[in-house]
């Protein structure tokens, strides 16, 4: 089987190369040499903020057990870390948007480096206050940086469509080859040198103290609505209104819950399925693999949003259908392929499949991230902006929470197809929402049109 894994790592590691090699002079010759720099500038620091979540990420749960903390408690920190999202990321997201995302995205730092610290106590009270604090850092990761690009790249006069290769750019390297090396360098540091399971958080730490200098020196700041009038409550009530009254955010955001819902329930799922009865799996391999996936999807989404057609919100239905269907495959191969009863050993047949069915989803993880950046740019408006991807966050937090908390209480089966009926959902919600958006730019067009033949009908003043 060891043969297996090293073909799927290296048919994938070719492709992906392959790609992004002959999509790099194309992408450097179409734009412009000021725009590269800004680019490159966001996507280090963004790499860097990604290196500093992705180093904690594999020993988190090793270390809480390292403290002598059982499952049960460990859930319990771990359900403290997407509530303090759920609780606290809306009202973060609006002082984003009022006090400037810049000023936000240096409190991420500063907020996940205090969190990193707590990690050297092994008390159960300092570990939740790490928790809390994690579960803030998160909202403003995901809502502050890309709430300053989209602003400051409007800001600065570059084209639209050169916003889809700064996405695009940011998932291959910092969701797909910064977790691999960070993945790599926290197992160094803590089995290679023995400086033990605190390590990789001492680490995360000094990436994000480097990142925060690098956001100081060069960045500028920009806002959504600094206006004094405005307190915490009209933001909300301006995000809820915009929400409310358009169809088209409205859908995203579901469509956004839905698909980020099934992929943090995947994984925490994925090991199990691979390994029912104690087979011996390379966990950092396999890890490494879907990292490998996801760099896929993300160059492969690159090619599809520089193009005029298809559009984004057409293909994304694809996309959500086939993620559908590969976490609907343990369902399968609990019926089609005998189960194995001998406990250790490799990975089963079944198990095979389903590596490639996952390996298939992250490659959809991959494609999703940068697409709904890009529909998000569309259809949010800039003057919330943070708060309402935030107000996204909160449906995703409840439905994390739930599963975490009951996640002994269901066979994985079903939690493997009720994970799959909601990326069903989403392709159909993701139709509803091509179709919406495409009636929206006829009436656009339409008006367009109209305006220009009455300013063409008008009579000249002469004289």
């Amino acid at each position: 089987m060891e043969a297996f894994y090293w073909l799927l790592f290296c048919w994938l590691a070719v492709v992906v190369a392959a790609m992004e090699l002959s999509k790099t002079n194309r992408d450097r010759a179409s734009t412009s040499s000021a725009f590269n720099s800004f680019k490159n500038n966001y996507i280090l620091v963004y790499s860097l903020m990604m290196a500093g979540d992705w180093l904690q990420g594999p020993y988190v749960y090793y270390l809480y057990s390292q403290y002598g903390y059982g499952k049960g408690d460990i859930g319990r920190l771990f359900i403290a870390g997407f509530g303090s999202s759920m609780l606290f990321g809306t009202i973060v997201g609006s002082l984003a948007d009022k006090q400037g995302r810049k000023r936000a995205s240096v409190t991420y730092c500063i907020t996940y480096i205090l969190s990193c610290m707590t990690k050297h106590s092994p008390q159960f009270k300092v570990l939740m206050l790490g928790r809390v604090l994690g579960g803030i850092a998160t909202s403003l990761l995901f809502s502050a940086f890309e709430s300053w690009l989209v602003a400051e790249h409007n800001k600065r006069g570059f084209e639209p469509q050169w916003l889809s290769i700064t996405f695009s750019k940011a998932i291959f390297l910092g969701n797909g080859l910064v977790a691999i090396i960070a993945g790599l360098f926290a197992n160094l540091l803590t089995d290679n040198l023995g400086f033990g399971p605190v390590a990789p958080f001492d680490a995360a730490a000094c990436f994000l103290a480097i990142g925060m200098a690098i956001i100081l020196s060069t960045w500028t700041e920009n806002y959504g609505d600094p206006s004094d009038s405005k307190g915490l409550l009209t933001q909300f009530q301006v995000a809820a209104a915009a929400i409310s009254s358009d169809e088209k955010i409205a859908l995203l955001g579901a469509i956004q819950s839905l698909f980020e819902g099934s992929m943090y329930t995947f994984v925490f799922l994925w090991t199990p399925a691979l390994s029912p009865n104690d087979e011996d799996i390379p966990h950092g391999f396999i890890f490494a693999t879907f990292m490998l996936s996801s760099m896929l999807g993300s160059s492969f989404a690159s090619r599809l949003l520089a193009r005029p057609t298809p559009r984004v919100e057409s293909y994304m239905q694809l996309v959500f259908a086939v993620a559908a269907v590969t976490l609907l495959l343990p369902v399968i191969t609990s019926f089609l392929v005998a189960p194995s009863t001998v406990r250790g050993g490799s990975i089963s047949f079944g198990g095979c499949i389903q590596l490639v069915g996952f390996c298939t989803f992250e490659a959809c993880v991959g494609i999703f991230w940068p697409s709904i950046m890009k529909m998000r740019s569309q259809y949010i408006p800039e003057e919330a902006r943070s708060t309402i991807m935030n107000f996204f966050r909160i449906p995703l937090n409840i439905f994390v929470c739930v599963v975490l908390y009951n996640v002994s209480a269901f066979p994985m089966t079903v939690m493997f197809g009720m994970c799959s009926c909601f990326l069903f959902l989403a392709s159909l919600l993701q139709r509803r929402l091509m179709m919406v958006s495409e009636i929206h730019r006829s009436k656009s067009q339409d008006w367009t049109d109209m305006k220009e033949r009455d300013t063409e009908a008008e009579p000249l003043n002469i004289g």
